[in-house]
């Protein structure tokens, strides 16, 4: 089973169950997360350790903590492993092309399952060129916004405020409380972006998440990239079909595209030998199989070495966030 599954043409296979397997941790990070919420707001009397694992989804806050280590050397201690999953997607992004987000990243998975029930459905469409570049702007848009008010905007002094405060202490409970207590109109973008993504494949992925945004910039000057040889393609345009990211394979010598999420999909579905290739700068052609594994024991490597080097659990006392939690979490806002 395993050896089936490291062959080139089982790579879609192999990447749903390495997703799958990021998802499932989540969810089980997820609620373990919510039994120590339960516990810190005084619902619940059983105590349950707090996950580290749901930092990953304060991206924000771990590029102020990554500008605070640039500044200073100084590790975040509030969100150790939201600082630790960053740095380690971003080494990935430059290595391995956007393998976090084809191969990790939980709302990549679900954004496929949409994909494919869209599929099913035959309900998936494809936006005009005219409609489709403008939108993919609004993820670089987003980056820079940010990217302007943090690297650029924010001091040293305001980076240390801001960490000190309240509002980051309870901000992984805030965004708990943002999809269990939802505004009306938090409720219907959630519902508009779920829907939409069954119609328009990796809607969010594509065009609003400016975590990929930055993972593709940095993948764009990255050493490991898909190779085409003209003189070996049949145009039979299967790369261009399958591709996420809706790039045209057939019309490239190297795939170096910002959008690239490092899937090897369009090599996997290459009828024609040595027509698609993974190649790294300066080396000849890599097995497939190189890059998830490389993409995973990267991200592992850095998770163990922040577990080992004490970088992985916040040292915020629960009794702290506990006395925080039993407030009015919603009257804490945003320094």
């Amino acid at each position: 089973m395993l050896m089936e599954l490291l062959q080139p043409n089982r790579i879609s296979r192999l990447r749903r169950l390495v997703q799958a397997g990021f998802f499932l941790f989540i969810l089980f990070a997820g609620w373990r997360f919510y039994l120590f919420f339960l516990w810190a707001s005084g619902r619940s009397a059983d105590f349950v350790t707090r996950s580290p694992a749901i930092e990953g989804f304060l991206p924000i806050g771990a590029l102020v903590s990554l500008k605070r280590l640039i500044l200073t050397g100084n590790y975040d201690t509030i969100h150790p492993a939201g600082l630790t999953i960053f740095l380690a997607a971003l080494a990935i992004g430059f290595f391995f092309r956007k393998g976090f987000c084809a191969w990790i990243c939980p709302i990549g998975f679900v954004s496929n399952l949409a994909e494919a029930v869209g599929k099913k459905l035959r309900v998936l469409v494809t936006p005009p060129v005219w409609l489709d570049y403008p939108l993919l702007s609004l993820k670089f848009l987003l980056l820079a916004f940010f990217t302007y008010i943090i690297l650029w905007k924010m001091d040293l002094q305001a980076i240390e405020g801001f960490i000190a405060t309240p509002y980051n202490l309870v901000v992984d409970a805030k965004m708990l409380l943002f999809f269990l207590e939802p505004s009306f109109l938090s409720l219907w973008i959630m519902i508009f972006l779920v829907a939409v993504s069954f119609f328009i494949r990796n809607f969010w992925c594509r065009y609003l998440c400016p975590y990929g945004a930055l993972l593709g910039v940095l993948a764009f000057f990255g050493p490991v990239y898909v190779r085409r040889k003209p003189e070996n393609c049949i145009d039979c345009h299967k790369c261009n079909r399958i591709c996420p990211a809706a790039i045209k394979v057939s019309e490239k010598t190297t795939v170096r595209s910002p959008e690239c999420i490092g899937c090897l999909e369009c090599v996997a579905v290459c009828p024609q030998k040595e027509c698609l290739n993974l190649t790294a700068v300066g080396s000849k052609n890599l097995p497939l199989i190189t890059l998830p594994v490389a993409v995973v024991g990267l991200f592992l490597a850095f998770w163990l070495v922040a577990v080992l080097s004490g970088h992985w659990q916040s040292n915020a006392p629960p009794e702290l966030l506990k006395a925080l939690y039993m407030s009015d979490l919603k009257a804490v806002a945003h320094p």
